[in-house]
Parts: C-alpha cells; structure tokens; sequence
C-alpha cells in the first residue's frame, strides 16, 4: 500500500458558533486518501461533504482530531507550502469574468511567483502545458466569461494544475455540466491520478458516474461512520444499499442504480453480457428482480439484441427481437395470469 497522500484521525467537522459553541456537522472520520487514485465522496445534501472539503483544504480548521497531508502534519504547513501541496477548485462559479482563460491558469502560479507575479519561462511552459492537458488550449485569449460551463470548469482544473499540487480536492466539479461534459471532466480526472500520480478527491451527487470511474468511495451520512472501498465492495457487501435505500427509493446491485420500484418478482436472465444487463435494467422498472436461470421462474436468454428466449415456468417457449417486445409479452402474460410465479410472489407481498 502507498503511503496516503491525507490522513485524518478521529477527525470532527464543523463550526465555531458566535456564542462559543461548536456546531458538529460529523466526528469521528478516520480516513486516508491515496495517490493514483479518483475518490469520490458521495452524499446527502447537509451530509457534510462541502465542510470535509473545505477542512481538509485549509479554508476551516477542524473541530477535533488530526489531519496529516504526505506525512506532516496540516497545521505545520506555512501558507505558501500548504498551496503548494493541495490543490483546491469550489463548487462556486468563479467571478473572474473579465480575465483571460491564460490569465487565470497563470494565478495558479502565484505560490511559485510571489506578490508581484512575474512569470518565467518555467511558469508560462506550465501554464501551457497544464492548458493543453485539460484541452482548453485554443480558449487562452478568451475572457472566461464567455466561457461555457464546462469550459469553465476545464479552465479550474488547469489553474489547479499549474499549481503542480501532488493533491487536488473538488467541491461538486461537475454540477453544472451536461452529461458529456460530466464524463468527460472525470476521465480527465483519472488520467491526471493515474499519469501523474496525484491523489484526487471530489465530491458529486452522480452516483452512476462516480461507481464507473471512481477508484474509491466515500459514503457520508449524518450520523453513521463513513463507509470507504472501492465501488465494487461497497455494492457488493451491501453498503450501497443500506447508504441510497430510503422508503420508496432501492438500490438494485445488478444493475448499480437507484430506482423507484422494489422487484419482488424473480426471473432468471443469462446470455449477451451487454443484452442481459439492459434486460435487467428493463425488468427492474417492471418490478422484477434480475436472477440466475431457475426452474420456476420465468427466464430470458439473451442471444443477442435482436432475439431474446423467454422460457415460461411449464416449458413454453416463446422468441421475441426487442426489449420493447419483451415487456409487451411479459405484461400480457401478467393479464393472462400465465407467469403463476408472479401472482405467488405478489400474494406473498400482500401478505
């Protein structure tokens, strides 16, 4: 294991209130944030994800407990070598409308200039460089205000760069941007963490994106200790779902989103990897819960998009080439009272 690039022990976050009392948002965070590594911080609003951000990137002092960023601890750090080691972008849109796009990567230069600015070869070399890297490039004599939302935020994340800062925290980088633009942000993300070995911290409410390209979660939620691991174990070993599920909301771990229906109703489904997870996903919303092939359920073997199996409980085969078909079938058949399993399963929910 690497050593963490931040480590935080019995860590509480929060405020100091005018009249002397503290307000606690959370306590006792014990958590350790990696080099090479995306890790996304999930959460409720009010949940604390902006105050943990804003703590460990200096902006609030802790409460209680310890933060240690690359061995030293935080509070040993001069101002000048704190922003030379952590790297931070807020969620707020920045006001620096009437600047340049080189202009405002090249404030990511100041711990190394000093109050007068002056760049050196050296400085412009990285302002470029860090411009080419986000690809934002050919927006350099643009004011920012005329930037879109997600040139904006490419705009940020090269300032930050050309900090060069081995950690760079995230306040929600992708809250204002469109789905492509979302995507598009986090596989820059991962290829800063991954080519340059910097430990990458965000915090997002894109629960979908952040299992697809986050190396590691957090989980933060009011008063229960934060749950950390990669997406895969938190899914697997039932955190996710005891995190997202709410009344009337379910986490499905076949198909890693949140829905709004609970499957009850078992069917098997097998075949096409690609086919069988978008059945799923189809069956989900229908109120069926994706399984392995069994003898009393009805089952679907996904040959490919284009033709699907569907086996009923006593032997009947039917072929359909659409999902679109299959649930027509499957909703005739619930009318025709032909899959017994589901009428079973629905008496039982009943009762």
């Amino acid at each position: 294991m690497q050593t963490p690039a931040i480590e935080t022990h019995g860590l509480s976050i929060g405020y100091q209130l005018r009249n002397g009392k503290k307000k606690v948002v959370h306590e006792h965070l014990n958590l350790s944030l990696y080099p090479g590594e995306v890790t996304c911080l999930l959460g409720l609003n009010g949940a604390g994800k902006s105050t943990l951000l804003r703590t460990l990137g200096g902006f609030q002092p802790p409460l209680q407990g310890h933060i240690q960023i690359l061995g030293k601890p935080a509070g040993k750090y001069s101002q000048s070598d704190f922003s030379l080691t952590v790297g931070v972008v807020l969620t707020e849109k920045t006001n620096a409308g009437g600047i340049t796009v080189y202009d405002l990567v090249s404030l990511g230069r100041y711990p190394y200039t000093g109050f007068f600015g002056q760049l050196k070869s050296r400085d412009r070399a990285v302002i470029e460089a860090s411009m080419e890297m986000v690809g934002i490039s050919y927006k350099a004599s643009q004011y920012v205000g005329e930037l879109s939302d997600g040139e904006r935020q490419k705009a940020m994340i090269a300032k930050t760069l050309a900090q060069e800062c081995p950690v760079i925290l995230l306040d929600e980088p992708t809250a204002f941007l469109d789905v492509s633009s979302r995507i598009e942000t986090m596989a820059l993300l991962r290829k800063l963490a991954k080519e340059q070995n910097k430990a990458v911290l965000l915090s997002t409410h894109d629960m979908e994106l952040a299992i697809q390209m986050g190396d590691r979660l957090w989980l933060l939620e009011k008063q229960k200790a934060l749950a950390s691991g990669t997406p895969e174990d938190l899914i697997l070993d039932g955190s996710f779902a005891a995190f997202f599920g709410k009344e009337g909301i379910v986490f499905d771990a076949a198909t890693g989103k949140l829905s709004a229906v609970s499957p009850v109703c078992p069917v098997g489904i097998e075949g096409d990897f690609l086919t069988a997870y978008w059945v799923g996903n189809a069956m989900v919303k229908n109120g069926y819960l994706p399984s392995p092939v069994g003898p009393d359920y009805v089952n679907i073997q996904c040959v490919g998009p284009e033709e699907l199996l569907v086996t009923l409980p006593g032997g009947t085969l039917l072929k359909v080439h659409s999902v679109e078909d299959l649930l027509k079938e499957i909703h005739r058949l619930e009318a025709r009272d032909m899959i017994s399993h589901v009428k079973n399963m629905k008496n039982k929910e009943i009762h």
